[in-house]
């Protein structure tokens, strides 16, 4: 498998967990995946769990840190690259969104910045030093794709161009349709409307998406191990997946195969 060494600006390239239980996540996530972790002191927020695949030396996959507040629900956050972090939080600001924590810098690696959009999606940048993002991409085991799931699809297409650059196109790959964004023709997430049959009190989200070889017994693994299935596995016309919440509540899907789109 090869590494990645470098993402385009506008492009997912790293993801993170917040939990309340960090034991209990670390022990699904390496039964479910085969993740391994190791521990990097942040100060801005402590302790910071990064997790690995093919041991603890093995390339960095995602991360975790402890979710301290109990009024805030489990989650993962999904970051994006950026050339300039405070740039970002300029672009940010002129679009509506809202800076949720400024930017700051992670040790020797980069400097990070999260913010919610105009719909409350949190979401993130990451503007790279000596660490560019997940060093693994569509592979088993690691992310693939991210996805966007907001009641206003016009209004999330106006903010992520502006933020990002990005343009959208729609695709049949749901009955509400399914909305690809592209850096430079190259499709990196995918935003997903809400409509009258979502819960009325669902939250706009980003989630993210995890390869796996085989997205049935993923999701039976992952029952297993507690977590609970929100969308059985099902197909579209390029991938089978499925959604679920983990043990302690954070939204992910798995997919196979890795390239989504």
């Amino acid at each position: 498998m090869a590494e990645v060494t470098r993402y385009a600006t506008g492009a997912p390239c790293w993801v993170d967990l917040a939990s309340p239980d960090v034991q209990a996540s670390k022990e699904f996530y390496r039964g479910l995946f085969g993740w391994s972790s190791y521990t990097l002191a942040v100060e801005a927020f402590g302790d910071y769990e990064v997790f690995t695949l093919g041991g603890v030396q093995g390339p960095e996959v995602a991360a975790m840190q402890t979710l301290l507040d109990s009024t805030e629900e489990p989650s993962w956050t999904c970051y994006f690259s950026s050339r300039d972090a405070e740039a970002a939080v300029r672009a940010v600001a002129a679009a509506g969104g809202q800076e949720q924590a400024e930017p700051y810098q992670v040790a020797h690696l980069g400097r990070i910045a999260q913010f919610a959009d105009t719909r409350g999606a949190d979401f993130g940048v990451w503007e790279p030093y000596e660490f560019h993002g997940a060093a693994l991409w569509d592979e088993p085991s690691a992310l693939s794709w991210v996805e966007l799931v907001t009641p206003d699809i016009v209004e999330a297409e106006r903010f992520y161009g502006e933020v990002f650059g990005w343009t959208t196109v729609e695709r049949p790959y749901y009955r509400s349709g399914y909305y690809v964004c592209h850096v430079d023709e190259r499709p990196v997430a995918g935003m997903i409307p809400m409509d009258e049959f979502w819960p009325a009190d669902h939250p706009t989200h980003w989630m993210p998406y995890f390869t796996v070889a085989d997205c049935d017994a993923a999701a039976e693994r992952a029952v297993e191990l507690g977590a609970r299935l929100r969308v059985p596995p099902s197909d579209v016309p390029t991938a089978r997946f499925a959604v679920m919440n983990d043990p302690v509540g954070a939204r992910l899907a798995i997919v196979t195969p890795g390239r989504v789109f």
